[in-house]
């Protein structure tokens, strides 16, 4: 497959970014387990080193897929945040001297021109919402409270002496696992009074986290089962080709996109056509085309060309005028209902306007008066075979 702009996409990016953190947790993995595999360069690097950065590498993969996600929101911290960590990936590959890290360091290093060649298309910036930011700062609390307080409190318990320990006493307490290792003193009051308030903050404040993380998945169902699209499905599209409006053309119209494997979106005020084309995992907003706040929602920044060609010509001419706003360069075409509206569509920003009723109506009336180059035109648009 050729180095092509086609190809060198954001998805690339994502897909590169994804396989690095798999492989850099599977790498990481067999380490810890095996305590490294020997290769003839092991010898240049000593066996703590390579134990060490098994750990850390299976620890970074795990990050990277945090990161691999926020570059699937278009985030821009996401960006920054793989171009620091693939280089980190490489050189624990490297320092883990195996065969089974020569994978993780290629894939790092091929991932790195495609992330900078796409680096201006991760251009969102992250804003957490309340909730989001609720979330974050009860959980940072309550596991510094559980930490630094069983530190203050060490000798109200058995087995913490250092910071290490009381952290670890922490995660294993709000996780409810419960070792037994890490416990209050039997006759210490203060310890067991100390354990059940960290106990309680701790499940609260994981319960948060958790129902922050779950409800992005539950609005994306309820999104798809009202025929509305979530911005996780718009944010991989990329050079793809914004149908402004439903009408009796737009079918065809998505026909020929797909048989050219082209991507499309549809913006439409139509609640039931949204809902039709979503159960046929058709990018769709159920929204007014002629709105800036949905057409960038389905990229209208990124797309290659618009169409406008629903049965309204006024509404269509709308649309065209707020797409040309938010894209000056690309492709906009348009299909004029009523033939004195075909220059009225141009002004509004279009840069081609047919009109199907003028133009079936010459090769009807061609076809009548015998003229086989109508006949032949008119089944070349239609895909059919010429006798």
């Amino acid at each position: 497959m050729k180095w092509t702009h086609d190809w060198v996409t954001v998805r690339a990016s994502i897909l590169l970014t994804f396989a690095v953190a798999i492989l850099s947790i599977i790498v990481g993995l067999v380490h810890i387990t095996t305590g490294g595999v020997d290769s003839p360069l092991a010898m240049y690097v000593p066996d703590a080193v390579r134990r060490a950065v098994g750990f850390t590498g299976t620890l970074t993969g795990f990050t990277m897929l945090g990161s691999a996600y926020a570059l699937k929101q278009r985030f821009r911290v996401g960006w920054y945040a793989t171009a620091i960590l693939l280089p980190i990936t490489a050189i624990q590959g490297l320092l883990q001297v195996s065969p089974f890290s020569v994978p993780l360091v290629a894939v790092s290093l091929v991932s790195v021109p495609a992330l900078f060649y796409n680096r201006t298309r991760f251009d969102r910036t992250f804003s957490p919402s309340p909730t989001q930011l609720a979330a974050g700062v009860a959980l940072v609390t309550a596991l510094s409270y559980g930490t630094f307080g069983s530190y203050a409190l060490r000798e109200e318990f058995d087995g913490i002496s250092t910071l290490t320990d009381a952290f670890y006493y922490t995660i294993v307490t709000a996780s409810t696992v419960g070792y037994g290792d890490v416990t209050a003193a039997p006759a210490s009051e203060i310890g067991k009074l100390f354990s059940i308030t960290v106990l309680l903050i701790n499940v609260a404040a994981f319960a948060v986290a958790l129902g922050v993380l779950l409800t992005p998945a539950i609005e994306a169902q309820l999104s798809k089962a009202l025929g509305r699209m979530t911005d996780s499905q718009f944010n991989l599209l990329d050079e793809h080709v914004v149908i402004l409006g439903y009408g009796d053309l737009t079918e065809p119209i998505i026909e020929n996109l797909s048989g050219n494997n082209t991507q499309f979106a549809i913006i439409t005020t139509d609640e039931s056509v949204a809902r039709r084309l979503s159960d046929r995992d058709i990018p769709v907003l159920t929204a007014d085309p002629s709105d800036e706040e949905p057409l960038q929602r389905a990229g209208i920044a990124d797309a290659r060309a618009a169409i406008a060609a629903t049965e309204n010509d006024a509404q269509d001419a709308l649309a065209i005028l707020t797409a040309r706003q938010l894209n000056d360069e690309m492709q906009i075409l348009a299909a004029a209902m009523q033939r004195e509206n075909v220059a009225k569509l141009r002004h509004a920003g279009a840069d081609r306007v047919i009109s199907p009723a003028e133009i079936g109506g010459r090769l009807l009336a061609n076809s009548a008066i015998g003229k086989r180059d109508a006949e032949a035109a008119s089944q070349q648009l239609l895909g059919e075979e010429l006798d």
